[in-house]
C-alpha cells in the first residue's frame, strides 16, 4: 500500500464513481475506492483515511438492506463529502430526514444559488450569483441534520449544498465529478485542501516508490518475464521494472503476422537499442497464420490467438531463465472492475487483458507494478521514464490485431493490402495534426470486392472501411467528425498508394449500437 496521505471513497454504486478517483488525482492526491460492505471498522483503523467521500449511488436509503457506511466512520475526525445519495445517507446517519421523490427529482443540468454565508467549501463559487451542476437523483434531503446548515438551493433540491463546517462534514446533492458541473474541481480543490494534503501523489514520486516495491518484491536474485504486447501498459511496466533490476527482466515479444507496418521493428529497437532491455523476439507468424488459415468466425479466431499466444510464451518463459515473477500492466480500473459493487466478482472480466490465464498455468508469482494508476497516469510515468511521446499517445490496438480488422477470412495478400491502407490513414491522421483528437483509428478491410475503373482499365479489388472514434475510456464512442475534404483526399491516397484496393467508405456508426472493432 503507498504511504502517500489517502483519500478513502467509499463507494454506493454510482456508475461516475471512478470520475471522483480521476478527478481527486489530477490534483495530485492518492485516492481508492471500496465498496461499502467491504469498509469495516478495522479496514478503516487500517486504512487510516485523510478524508473521506461518500459517492452517488442508485439505491434508496428507505429500501430494505440500504447501502450504509460503517457508523465509525463519522468518529474518525477527518473531513467527509458525501455526493447525491452519499448526501442523504449522511442526513440519513447523522439525524436528519430525506423524503422520497413526489414530483422533486431532478435529472440533468440544474442551477445552484447561494444561501446564508460563504463556507470554506465553495471558494471560487457563486461569483456570478449561481452555479451550474449536474443533477441525477429522485429521493432528496428534507431536513438537515443537527449542526448542518444549507448553503445552496435548486429548484428541486432546497438543500442542494449543506455543511456542518465545525466537524468539516460536507454534503451535496449534484455530481461534481462529472464534466456538466464545470466548476466541481474546484469544489474538490477545496475539500482537499480543507482535509490538509499537500497534493505529493506525483509521477516522479510514484516512480521512486514503485522501484523500491519492486526490488523489495523481487529481491536481490529474482528474475522477471515479462509478455510485452507493444502497447502502452507493457510497456511503462517493462521499462519501470527494468530500472528497478537491469538484467534480470526478460521481455517476450510474440510477433503473431497481424501487427501494423512497422510495428514490430519499432518496438524490438526501443527496448534492445534505446533501453538495452533484454527482449525475446518471438517471430511466430507462420504458426499463427497457418492456425487462422480458413478460420472466418470471429469468436474462434479470437480463441484462437488467445491459445496460442499463451503457448508460445510459455515456451519461451521456459527457456528464459527459469524466472519465477511475470510482469503483467493491470491498470486501477480493472482491479476496480474484479470487484464488483455487490462485492462479489464482477460479471464481466476482460478477456483480452494482459496475458490472461498464464498466471494460473504458469504457477508464477506476479510483479503489477501499475495496478494503482489509471491510463493517464500510466502515460505520465511512460514519459517520466523517457518514453517516446509517438510512443506513449499511442491509439489503443487490440491483442488479436489485424485478424478482427479483417472481417472473413484471413490471407497474407489481404493483411499486407490493410497494413498499407491503415499506415496511409494514419499519416493522413497525422500530417492534419488530428491524431490526439481521436480515441483509436484504423482501416478494416472488407470481405467483399467490387468493380471499379483506373485509368481505361477494369478493376475487381477489395473495399474498405475507415473507422475513428472519439471516447472517454472506450466504453461509449462517437465517430471522428472528418471534413469531407479530409475523406476525399484520403480515399484518393488509399487508391492512388494501395494496389488490391478500390473504395474506400467511413464507418459513422457509435457504440453503442456497434463496437469499436468490427469484430
Amino acid at each position: 500500500m503507498t504511504q502517500h496521505d489517502r483519500l478513502l471513497i467509499i463507494d454506493f454504486g454510482s456508475q461516475v464513481t471512478q470520475l471522483i478517483a480521476r478527478r481527486l488525482r489530477e490534483l495530485n492526491v492518492y485516492c481508492e475506492i471500496h465498496p461499502f460492505q467491504n469498509v469495516t471498522d478495522a479496514f478503516l483503523a487500517d486504512f487510516a483515511p485523510k478524508a473521506v467521500i461518500f459517492s452517488g449511488g442508485p439505491a434508496s436509503v428507505f429500501a430494505e438492506g440500504a447501502p450504509m457506511p460503517p457508523a465509525s466512520v463519522f468518529d474518525l475526525g477527518v473531513p467527509i463529502l458525501g455526493i447525491c445519495y452519499g448526501q442523504q445517507v449522511m442526513m440519513h446517519c447523522l439525524g436528519g430526514k430525506v423524503e422520497r421523490g413526489h414530483g422533486t427529482a431532478e435529472f440533468g443540468r440544474a442551477f445552484v444559488t447561494p444561501q446564508n454565508e460563504r463556507c470554506e467549501l465553495l471558494g471560487g463559487w457563486f461569483q456570478d450569483g449561481r452555479e451550474q451542476v449536474w443533477m441525477s437523483h429522485g429521493d432528496h434531503v428534507s431536513a438537515l441534520a443537527p449542526g448542518f446548515r444549507v448553503y445552496g438551493t435548486s429548484p428541486n433540491a432546497p438543500f442542494a449544498i449543506t455543511a456542518d463546517p465545525d466537524r468539516h462534514f460536507y454534503a451535496v446533492q449534484f455530481h461534481p465529478e462529472v464534466h456538466h458541473t464545470p466548476k466541481g474541481r474546484q469544489l474538490y480543490a477545496n475539500f482537499i485542501r480543507i482535509a490538509g494534503f499537500t497534493g505529493d501523489w506525483t509521477m516522479g514520486a510514484y516512480r521512486d516508490e514503485a522501484i523500491r516495491r519492486i526490488r523489495d518484491q523481487v529481491g536481490p536474485e529474482g528474475r522477471v518475464i515479462c509478455g510485452l504486447s507493444g502497447g502502452v501498459d507493457s510497456s511503462v511496466a517493462a521499462v519501470l521494472i527494468h530500472e528497478a533490476i537491469g538484467d534480470r527482466l526478460t521481455c517476450v515479444f510474440v510477433d503473431h503476422g497481424l501487427l501494423r507496418q512497422g510495428e514490430a521493428e519499432e518496438v524490438v529497437t526501443m527496448f534492445r537499442d534505446h533501453y538495452n532491455i533484454p527482449l525475446v523476439h518471438a517471430d511466430e507468424s507462420d504458426l499463427f497464420l497457418g492456425a487462422l488459415d480458413g478460420v472466418s468466425d470471429p469468436e474462434e479466431k479470437r480463441k484462437t490467438i488467445g491459445r496460442l499466444f499463451v503457448e508460445v510464451f510459455e515456451k519461451h518463459a521456459k527457456s528464459g531463465g527459469g524466472a519465477e515473477f511475470l510482469a503483467q500492466g493491470t491498470l486501477y480500473p480493472d482491479v476496480i472492475e474484479s470487484v464488483s459493487f455487490s462485492g462479489g466478482p464482477s460479471v464481466t472480466i476482460k478477456s483480452h487483458h494482459n496475458v490472461g490465464g498464464l498466471p494460473e498455468k504458469m504457477g508464477m508469482k506476479l510483479v503489477e507494478p501499475l495496478r494503482e494508476l489509471f491510463k493517464d497516469e500510466v502515460r505520465a510515468l511512460g514519459r517520466e521514464l523517457g518514453l517516446p511521446q509517438r510512443f506513449i499517445g499511442r491509439h489503443p490496438f487490440p491483442g488479436p490485431g489485424l485478424a478482427i480488422r479483417c472481417p472473413g477470412e484471413i490471407t497474407r495478400a489481404k493483411l499486407d493490402i490493410l497494413r498499407r491502407a491503415d499506415a496511409v490513414f494514419i499519416d493522413q491522421i497525422r500530417r492534419h495534426g488530428l491524431y490526439d483528437e481521436i480515441w483509436q483509428a484504423f482501416v478494416a478491410i472488407l470481405p467483399v470486392r467490387t468493380v471499379g475503373v483506373m485509368g481505361d482499365g477494369r478493376t475487381y479489388d477489395y473495399a474498405c472501411a475507415l473507422r475513428a472514434v472519439t471516447s472517454v475510456d472506450g466504453m461509449t464512442a462517437d465517430y471522428y467528425p472528418f471534413s469531407h475534404d479530409f475523406l476525399g483526399e484520403t480515399a484518393t491516397r488509399i487508391i492512388n498508394e494501395v494496389p488490391g484496393i478500390n473504395r474506400v467508405t467511413y464507418d459513422i456508426t457509435s457504440k453503442p449500437p456497434g463496437t469499436i472493432e468490427w469484430e
